[in-house]
């Protein structure tokens, strides 16, 4: 498994929905939309003046998180992105 340093964020990519709940098929998408994922592991925080400042993300969470960012890795057959804590938008609730 993947252990991410400093501020980085392990994320599981999570495919966006192409049909909405009525069953309408969306064809023509924003290109630039925000993009989700799943929180799978954390980095304890970046270091501030002699402070460990936690990125306050925990695994499990869904996030959305700035498209184009961070490094995609394939590990065990399986596709995560390791991004910087400060790329992720919001957290879904």
């Amino acid at each position: 498994m993947l252990r991410p340093l400093h501020d980085y964020v392990v994320l599981e990519k999570v495919k966006e929905e192409e049909k909405t709940k009525s069953g309408i098929i969306l064809t023509d998408k924003p290109k630039d939309e925000p993009s989700r994922g799943i929180v799978i592991a954390v980095g304890p925080g970046k270091t501030e003046d002699g402070k460990l400042i936690p990125t306050g993300l925990e695994a499990g969470q869904n996030v959305i998180y700035k498209k184009y960012s961070g490094t995609e890795i394939t590990l065990d057959k399986k596709d995560y992105l390791l991004i910087s804590a400060g790329d992720i938008l919001a957290v879904i609730e």
